[in-house]
């Protein structure tokens, strides 16, 4: 026998009366759940009972009488929280052995953050993950107002969030706090949602209104975005990471949402070989590049073993051990952060650094303003306001190996990429030195 139209309906899965019908009738069931669930358990939060007023009128025949607050199990959860932080230590950055192109493309890009970010490829193992996620304890504090989502600015309305830019319209006092510079971790598999943010769904629920739930690049905001395997994500999320990243700006448009707030964060990525290269497109979009290998060197792998045992044996301690080196090199990048625009690139080496771009053929500007801040970062590092050639014979090889055009024999990444930018660096700025070497 035929079947009625309703199950036919569904069976097809168009979008007919049938199919409408029923979604309508599940979306209005688990409305009225999510509003009558609380109620029933006797937990509802005072928030929800308050809002019968303002809440929707078809919710109004399913009201019930609530009792009992979230109040205890929100203490619970913020003193779990609070015990977890404070047992909480990242291995110390300054007793990281090796990888020192790693360790000074990361406190380049915490000297200017305008460099553009770090790439970082390399063997599985090798400390990638815990070099970056170290930096917590070198990066000088940032002054945030309290409570606020985006880590806003208490003065400077371009890194400021909404909220905090209303508050200042209006001429309102904003306490203030000093915190940890935030460095968040993009999980591999987040949705565009979770990272540029959505319509807050319980208050849409609760009292009918629109509004902007902020996502992860608003608490990355003035801080880090550390993308572990980047080169598994999913192109579209890249894009979308890079294009705020390089604009500074989130700008959120659906669901009937119209939200914009200040984004701007180091982009700090690693990725393996093996497991896949990124578009050229997008290799062009970090400032600067590593390549990383285990170390060979047996008495460097010992001190990072031994180090490592003592750090999980007792963190707290081993933490307070090094707290005067971890104190120093805080102190460094905030004197290199102070003296920074104060640094000149002198006409000589602007043409050096032009003239080895066009030699390897890289493609764009990009390249060319990478390599002068990077320098501009180690020469402000040093304590000194003029960039020398040493300097740029350690910026250039991080921020023009990964823009040199790739050949098809050679593998995603290799080590002589390094050699090549050095060896045209040094054919330009002294070619008789180098004629008689070779």
């Amino acid at each position: 026998p035929a079947a009625p139209p309703l199950r036919q309906n569904l069976t097809m899965g168009g979008f007919s009366c049938g199919s409408g019908v029923v979604a309508a009738l599940l979306a209005a069931v688990i409305l009225l759940e999510c509003y009558r669930v609380p109620h029933q358990l006797g937990f509802a939060p005072s928030s929800v009972r308050t809002a019968h007023s303002s809440a929707p009128r078809f919710l109004a025949p399913i009201r019930r009488r609530g009792g009992g607050s979230l109040a205890p199990f929100r203490k619970l959860s913020a003193r779990a929280s609070a015990a977890e932080a404070a047992e909480s230590y990242e291995f110390p950055f300054a007793r990281i052995v090796g990888q020192e192109d790693l360790k000074l493309g990361l406190l380049l890009n915490a000297v200017d953050p305008k460099i553009g970010g770090l790439l970082v490829f390399g063997d599985r193992g090798t400390g990638k993950s815990v070099c970056i996620q170290a930096m917590k304890g070198v990066i000088p504090e940032i002054e945030v107002i309290r409570g606020d989502s985006y880590n806003s600015h208490p003065t400077d309305k371009n890194l400021m969030g909404p909220e905090a830019l209303d508050m200042a319209a209006k001429g309102k006092q904003m306490d203030t706090t000093f915190i940890k510079t935030p460095i968040v971790q993009l999980p591999l598999g987040a949705t565009e949602d979770k990272v540029c943010g959505t319509i807050d769904m319980e208050e849409a629920l609760l009292s009918g209104n629109k509004k902007f739930e902020p996502g992860l690049l608003a608490k990355a905001n003035r801080g880090i975005l550390f993308v572990d395997e980047i080169n598994l994500m999913e192109d579209g999320l890249v894009d979308v990471v890079l294009d705020s990243a390089a604009g500074g700006y989130n700008k959120v448009e659906r669901e009937g949402i119209s939200a914009e707030h200040p984004a701007r964060y180091i982009l700090i990525a690693t990725g393996h070989p093996d497991e896949g290269e990124l578009r050229p497109q997008l290799l062009d979009r970090f400032g600067l590049f590593v390549t990383v290998a285990t170390i060979q060197n047996s008495t460097q792998c010992t001190q990072m073993i031994l180090d490592r045992l003592a750090f999980d044996e007792d963190p707290k301690a081993f933490c307070e051990k090094v707290e005067g080196e971890q104190a120093e090199l805080r102190s460094r990048i905030n004197q290199a952060r102070i003296l920074l625009p104060s640094v000149e690139v002198p006409k000589d080496l602007q043409l050096v650094i032009a003239e080895v771009c066009g030699r390897l053929g890289t493609e764009g500007i990009r390249g060319d303003l990478a390599c002068a801040r990077a320098a501009s970062a180690v020469a402000a590092l040093e304590g000194r306001t003029t960039v020398e050639m040493q300097d740029l014979e350690k910026a250039m090889p991080l921020s023009l190996g990964h823009r040199l055009k790739k050949d098809p024999t050679d593998p995603v990444f290799d080590t002589k990429r390094k050699s090549l930018v050095l060896g045209a660096l040094r054919r330009i700025s002294d070619p008789e030195s180098f004629m008689v070497k070779n």
